[in-house]
């Protein structure tokens, strides 16, 4: 290779040595990362993608697409380089990766980045991707906690079965609508943190928690003023700002907790969301507060004529109306749905 050298932002990468230094100190690097910096740097500017690593690095090896995006991570580590607004190696999304650091070669005058044939975006824009794929998870879960309340709501209407399709169809929408926006808040709230701070700063736990408590609080006015409005008296009791922070700072906690643990899959990410969803929906409901099903049976109280009754929800775990235990167990049930499904989606959007 010519150059054998390579000087960059104070490190130098030596190929034919197969040594990686800063300040003449050789920065300790595995054999296959070591491969896939050469190939980076020897391809200064060009994209590199996803197969030519594999073909390159690990000859053949049947990996994952995991390997490779922890490879990625341990270079920007050892480089001090971010994700979100790289100066070594920028995410090309889909296909792979490129060098965009100003290379000296051995005996040669310092290069740009050589200039692509046709605009390409060098930098994940971690912010949209993950604010997107995180709603999208959101989005799924409140598909499927729509249909299953849907289908309940339907057997527990009164008289029975009366309007079933309609009682399933509601459910699902409010139920799919609660989760886009909230979820939607929360995502979006933790990518903007990674896109400044990276992708692993526990900044991304406070983007979660001030999301779900600042969507939890408006939609909690809006909806009492527009109850108060309507009808001339507001619900007490419903979802609001307390229960977005919990749900808000579990995401956030589930998504830092997986993205520091190497090796870590969008199947972590969930199994993570699903536990610290299901812990604050419980300590939500301990605390007296409530979720979706919980207001929906302050709504169904407050309301004459209201056709639910959630109440036998509670028949159903061995107590009168739709007391703690119903609370406990809707509430566990939504957290867990919503904290795992969320979580994978800002998972799936993460920058390599």
């Amino acid at each position: 290779m010519d150059p054998t050298i390579y000087r960059f932002g104070g490190f130098e990468l030596d190929s034919t040595e197969r040594q990686l230094r800063r300040d003449g100190a050789e920065v300790a690097l595995n054999a296959r990362y070591l491969d896939a910096l050469i190939l980076l740097v020897g391809a200064q500017g060009q994209l590199v993608t996803k197969d030519r690593f594999m073909d390159a690095v690990w000859r053949g090896i049947p990996v994952t697409d995991e390997a490779l995006t922890q490879c990625i991570r341990t270079l920007r580590r050892t480089l001090g380089d971010d994700a979100g607004d790289p100066r070594f190696i920028a995410t090309v999304p889909k296909f792979g990766y490129r060098f965009v650091g100003a290379i000296e070669g051995e005996g040669t005058e310092a290069r740009a980045p050589a200039a692509p044939s046709a605009p390409q975006p060098q930098t994940h824009n971690l912010t949209w991707d993950m604010g997107a794929t995180g709603t999208a998870g959101a989005v799924a879960a409140g598909v499927v906690g729509g249909l299953t309340y849907g289908v309940l709501g339907a057997t527990l209407a009164v008289p029975a079965q009366s309007g079933a399709l309609s009682f399933v169809l509601v459910l699902a929408c409010l139920t799919i609508g609660v989760a886009a926006i909230g979820g939607g808040a929360v995502a979006f709230g933790v990518a903007a943190a990674a896109q400044r701070s990276g992708v692993g700063s526990p900044l991304t736990i406070v983007g979660g928690t001030l999301a779900g408590l600042i969507v939890g609080a408006v939609a909690k006015l809006l909806g009492i003023d527009a109850f108060t409005l309507l009808l001339g008296r507001a619900p007490e009791g419903i979802t609001g700002a307390p229960e977005g922070l919990a749900l808000g700072t579990a995401v956030g906690l589930a998504y830092w907790i997986t993205a520091r643990r190497a090796g870590s899959t969008k199947r972590h990410a969930g199994l993570a969301g699903m536990v610290l969803g299901a812990a604050a929906g419980l300590i939500i409901a301990l605390l007296g507060g409530r979720l979706l099903a919980g207001s929906v049976d302050v709504l169904t109280q407050t309301m004459d004529g209201a056709r639910l009754d959630l109440g036998r929800i509670g028949a159903l775990l061995g107590e009168t109306g739709f007391g703690l235990r119903s609370r406990i167990a809707t509430s566990v049930a939504e957290g867990a749905l919503f904290g795992g499904f969320t979580a994978a989606g800002l998972w799936r959007g993460r920058a390599g």
